[in-house]
């Protein structure tokens, strides 16, 4: 398959990734079938897009009609089995491998034969998740970056039998996407959260051992490294249960003690803070502002 042959984008998980993905692909004019188990769900992440594209009219880079097409370019659905019409699927649910590991063993039995498979996965490598199905070569990973109608990077990666006809359709879709395609190899967390999470791990190891409290760890990184937000913020950002499940496979992928998350880290994921999309992490957010560090 090449990318001429793309019509239809299938994408898998409907949360703050998943519409993301579902925006940029109907704003470069693909139809797009996103799934969900819930409609909640589903109403959650078309209100997202809807939230998003209102900035970008706001903002004049795109007009009330444009807007109007690429919502009308995105069904939504409940149902895997909606999704037997696609060209490509790209799987964004929850950092879990088994989660995965099954949304792949039913997108192989309900798509095309000539169908591509990737999965926006930060971590688990893609050769663990194309074992679940029967078109390993027809799997890699299109790892994008939060939040996903701004950041231009993809990280790239074929698993141990992806063809090298898949790698360059996937390139070439990131490309047509309006994104910078980086190819890296299957190992546990590829190369930005195998650098990023032990730097976010750490800071919450200091704020455990109280060497700074929250907001000091964040400005000291700001104002010293230049970064564009402190890395117990950005935590908050990414999500601590998903920065606790990256942690655990970098942990089980490499054996090497150095990834073990902070008790911190933990105690916060089994409180239920989560961060920003709970409202409560390190810090309190409301209506996606951060307010004041948590207590």
């Amino acid at each position: 398959m090449s990318l001429d042959d793309i019509d239809t984008i299938g994408v898998v998980g409907a949360g703050q990734m998943g519409s993301g993905i579902a925006q940029i692909a109907a704003s470069t004019g693909y139809d797009v079938v996103m799934r969900d188990i819930k409609q909640a769900f589903l109403d959650e992440g078309l209100s997202t897009i809807e939230g998003s594209l209102a900035r970008f009219v706001e903002r004049d880079a795109i007009d009330e009609r444009e807007r109007d097409e690429i919502l009308a370019r995105i069904e939504t659905t409940t149902a895997i089995e909606e999704m037997r019409e696609i060209d490509v699927a790209i799987e964004a649910v929850v950092e879990d491998e088994d989660v995965k590991t099954s949304v792949f063993a039913d997108l192989d039995q309900v798509t095309d034969e000539h169908a591509i498979l990737t999965t926006n996965t930060s971590s688990i490598p893609i050769t663990t998740l194309a074992s679940a199905t029967d078109r390993p070569n027809q799997v890699a990973g299109m790892h994008f970056f939060n939040p996903v109608p701004v950041m231009d990077l993809v990280e790239v990666i074929r698993g141990h039998d992806t063809s090298n006809a898949t790698a360059e359709t996937v390139i070439a879709l990131a490309r047509d996407m309006g994104k910078d395609p980086v190819e890296v190899e299957d190992l546990p967390g590829f190369v930005s959260n195998r650098v990023l999470m032990p730097m976010l791990n750490e800071a919450m190891f200091a704020l455990h051992e109280g060497v700074a409290d929250a907001e000091a760890i964040d400005q000291v990184m700001r104002m010293g490294m230049n970064h564009p937000m402190g890395p117990l913020e950005l935590a908050d950002f990414v999500g601590l249960d998903t920065c606790l499940h990256i942690l655990d496979v970098l942990r089980d992928g490499y054996g090497d003690p150095k990834y073990r998350p902070a008790p911190i880290l933990k105690q916060k994921v089994e409180a239920g803070h989560l961060g920003k999309k709970t409202g409560r992490g390190f810090y309190v957010w409301d209506e996606g502002d951060k307010v004041a560090p948590a207590d």
